[in-house]
């Protein structure tokens, strides 16, 4: 039976007998249902030849189907891929190295991939159905999951989850992999040490929350944190007085929703040290802001945007969905609340680099000052032999870009945070 199309069958087979043998009653551990499937695997091995190795995949495929991802457990368990994105029963695709590529195998049908989704959901304690399509949640290794059925998803059941390193990213290691230089490393460390107010802008994929996560490790141990995320992806491993807050969906009758918002003034109560938003999307802007501009220093927060002037612009446009105020004094506060934008590009060859560190001057004549300390200058292309291959990293068979991350020339204007924490920056930062 080393036929594809015969062992699909089979499996079907047993998968049935042993969603049978579970719904007879009684709890079954992981050891009882691997019992159960080893008892089926050697009645079916005397009518039909299964070589060793196809017995073991039977095994853990069985396994997967019931207690797991289903066929999708084989790409979670790759720590090389990233990204798995389902676009409905047949069409399964993922990121590896940067890369998307489709994938041989498919849920036999979207039913079946609606109960693998069901399962996450139920495991987040979350819930998703036609009357509420859409809902983010995370697997128990903190990977973060979005799921969008129909009506809203025209073609079929469809899942996007996002993986996560199992360390968190290193300093150390985005500058092995080129994504920022040590002198930007540095002049950062010292920025987060001195409690600057950071923000981090970049498109989607482009490693936000990798680089926040990385910064957090500049954080004196001994300082309070707290975290405040739409779904938890941060990864913080250094700080003891950590609190972790979650927002909440609200249910299926509208109810006993938590947002941002909420989560975000219950800290300002709570004697934060450093208010960490993992990302801002709309009115929750507002208090971040008043957050980083109230004696909350050192908060860090990310946002989609292609440039730091595009980052400004959306995050007025965000403050006045959550209050209705002059637009110069929308841009007077957020001037006074951040301190440093950390532009984050994916470039065309799929690696992720640091391409711009601006300060956030002040507010002049109703438009907010930028100065540009660190500038991302690309010189040529490469071949792929140049880029370090490791487990988050990225290898390409085209050529890579080939660039640096270097100052330009301008000097930090507002100092006063770095002489209070009696914090020396390098000659001619």
């Amino acid at each position: 039976m080393e036929n594809k199309e015969n062992y699909q069958l089979l499996k079907k087979r047993l998968q049935k007998e042993l969603l049978e043998a579970l719904e007879s009653g009684g709890e079954w551990s992981d050891e009882d249902i691997m019992g159960q499937i080893d008892t089926l695997i050697v009645s079916a091995s005397k009518n039909v030849y299964l070589s060793g190795y196809k017995k073991l995949m039977m095994k853990q495929e069985l396994f997967n189907s019931v207690r797991r991802l289903d066929l999708l457990q084989e790409l979670v368990d790759d720590k090389e891929i990233t990204e798995i994105m389902v676009n409905g029963a047949g069409d399964i695709f993922y990121e590896k190295y940067g890369h998307i590529c489709r994938w041989d195998k498919s849920f036999e049908s979207n039913e079946k991939l609606e109960d693998v989704i069901q399962q996450i959901v139920a495991g987040a304690n979350r819930q998703v159905n036609e009357a509420s399509p859409i809902v983010d949640a995370r697997l128990a290794d903190g990977s973060r999951v979005n799921v969008v059925l129909k009506p809203v998803a025209l073609n079929g059941p469809i899942l996007t989850i996002r993986k996560f390193p199992e360390q968190p990213m290193s300093m150390e290691r985005l500058i092995r992999q080129g994504a920022l230089t040590e002198d930007a490393a540095a002049f950062l460390e010292k920025l987060v040490r001195a409690k600057y107010n950071i923000f981090i802008s970049g498109g989607t994929g482009t490693g936000k929350t990798t680089l926040l996560n990385a910064l957090m490790g500049y954080v004196p141990k001994d300082e309070r944190v707290i975290t405040i995320e739409d779904s938890a992806e941060l990864q913080i491993h250094n700080i003891t007085n950590l609190v972790k807050l979650e927002a909440r969906n609200a249910t299926a009758d509208g109810e006993h929703q938590v947002t941002i918002r909420d989560l975000i003034k219950s800290a300002m109560r709570m004697r934060p040290d450093r208010i960490i938003v993992g990302e801002v999307r709309g009115a929750e802007s507002v208090d971040m802001i008043q957050a980083m501009s109230s004696g909350h220093d050192g908060s860090i927060s990310t946002g989609h945007s292609g440039s730091p002037e595009e980052m400004l612009s959306r995050l007025e446009t965000m403050v006045l969905m959550g209050t209705d105020i002059p637009l110069v004094a929308i841009r007077k506060q957020i001037a006074s609340a951040i301190d440093i934008i950390v532009q984050l590009e994916r470039l065309r060859d799929k690696s992720r680099r640091v391409t711009e560190i601006t300060e956030v001057v002040d507010c002049e004549n109703g438009e907010i000052r930028l100065n540009p300390l660190f500038i991302f200058k690309e010189n040529s292309e490469v071949s792929s032999g140049n880029m370090v291959r490791e487990e988050t990293s990225y290898a390409f068979d085209e050529a890579s870009v080939l660039g640096k991350l270097i100052h330009s020339g301008n000097t930090l204007i507002h100092r006063k945070k770095l002489e209070a924490a009696a914090v020396r920056l390098e000659d001619g930062l």
